[in-house]
């Protein structure tokens, strides 16, 4: 409620500072008439239009009653899933079209028509979206030690809780030829859209083409899927800058006028994500470089790269306690049996719920440090080409056979047995 009166706040100001000033001036130009001008037949610009309204609740708190809006809740204390995606291709003509990006992107993205048909499955299956932070939570205990636990969730009965996390929410450079959009912008109904050009050159701003706002519009169509507000999570790393935007510093040589062009590109990327987190999606790291952390960089190294995530990724999009793996590679090479240097630094930076990958979402609270290790699984061309048996680690969220498009993919064939021969 506080949130969509702040919301609402901000938009009545936005309507009074444009009415003050008359209309916005164009660039380079101090407002003022001059003889002979027609300004005056120049319509204003429309102010942006009002957000829509959106509610996110806390699901560890049962509702008064134990119903609301006529949904019964009861308390939940199994398994939450975790299933995670790379970027979406928009078109696969660019993404498929035989260069050397193109077998990489088949084994580690779904295009776009496939993650409507996970979303649309794991919807029917009775799944529910939950924060990622709204799952473990840091408490104090008696003597005085902190520690992680895990939260009794208050879910509408019969219904199951599933995390969402996007790995490089970043759009790198090398996306932007292959297939993919270029970047998150607002759009003219004031929803999160995607920009890009297609295959013939067009620009194209959509709500259809990226994983972002395909899962928006998902949940405006079914709010049963999110009766929280909770949406995804998304792993940033920061050397190709965020969202789109070219954010990030170069070490090698760095002018004035990239710095320029750096701050208006943090500017830009400001209302992107706080539309971005209004509407139910948090942050994490992906480290700045995309680093390996299971042993291979020196201390300083990671130490350097941490900071840097601070100062140009989390300096815009907050603080976050989600730390996504790179290569799904475990801090020290095993986080699970071992709490090594690595892991103790990350773990003072502020970082307590730590993601790597694996073939079931697997958790486990550290008892000699307050942290959670986590695995999720990843949707791509791997595992739905993979064998009947990497299927059956996925068939409680969807078919693999009912979600792969071979007509659109690289001839490279498939593992597991066909429906028909099964």
């Amino acid at each position: 409620m506080i949130r969509r009166m702040l919301s609402l706040l901000l938009a009545l100001l936005l309507i009074s500072s444009l009415a003050a000033c008359g209309g916005t001036a164009s660039s380079g130009d101090d407002g003022e008439k001059t003889p002979g001008s027609a300004q005056e037949d120049i319509p204003e610009e429309e102010a942006p239009p009002e957000p829509e309204p959106y509610t996110i609740c806390d699901p560890t708190v049962m509702p008064e009653g134990g119903t609301r809006d006529g949904v019964t809740y009861a308390a939940y204390d199994g398994i939450v899933e975790h299933l995670f995606f790379h970027p979406v291709v928009a078109y696969p003509e660019l993404a498929f079209d035989g260069d050397s990006e193109a077998n990489g992107i088949d084994d580690y993205m779904v295009t776009a028509d496939e993650y409507r048909k996970i979303l649309q499955s794991v919807y029917d299956r009775g799944y529910i979206l939950v924060d990622i932070a709204d799952v473990w939570s840091e408490v104090t205990g008696e003597d005085g030690t902190a520690k992680m636990v895990r939260n009794t969730l208050y879910l509408p009965e019969g219904k199951k809780p599933l995390i969402l996390s996007f790995d490089d929410t970043n759009y790198y450079e090398y996306m932007l030829s292959n297939g993919f959009t270029w970047k998150l912008i607002i759009g003219e109904d004031g929803k999160i859209a995607s920009w890009g050009k297609d295959p013939q050159g067009n620009e194209v701003v959509s709500r259809d083409l990226d994983a972002i706002p395909i899962l928006d519009k998902f949940v405006e169509e079914h709010p049963d899927f999110s009766p929280f507000g909770a949406k995804g999570c998304l792993s940033l790393t920061g050397y190709e800058g965020i969202l789109g935007y070219r954010t990030q510093t170069d070490t090698k040589s760095w002018t004035q006028a990239q710095e320029e062009n750096r701050q208006k590109e943090r500017e830009a990327v400001k209302p992107i994500i706080a539309e971005l987190k209004r509407t139910g999606w948090t942050f994490g790291s992906h480290t700045w470089g995309h680093i390996r952390l299971g042993g291979s960089k020196s201390m300083e190294v990671i130490q350097a790269d941490t900071q840097r995530w601070f100062d140009e990724v989390g300096s815009l999009v907050g603080p976050t306690n989600v730390l996504f793996y790179p290569h799904g590679e475990r801090p020290d090479g095993d986080d699970w049996h071992q709490t090594g240097p690595i892991f103790r630094y990350l773990q003072s930076q502020g970082f307590r719920i730590f993601c790597s990958v694996g073939i079931n979402s697997f958790s486990y609270i550290k008892k000699d440090i307050s942290a959670v290790i986590c695995d999720r699984l990843h949707p791509d061309g791997t595992t739905l080409r993979g064998t009947d048996k990497v299927l059956g680690w996925y068939s409680q969220f969807y078919d693999a056979r009912d979600i792969i498009d071979l007509t659109v993919r690289p001839d490279r064939g498939v593992r597991w047995t066909p429906k028909s021969a099964s």
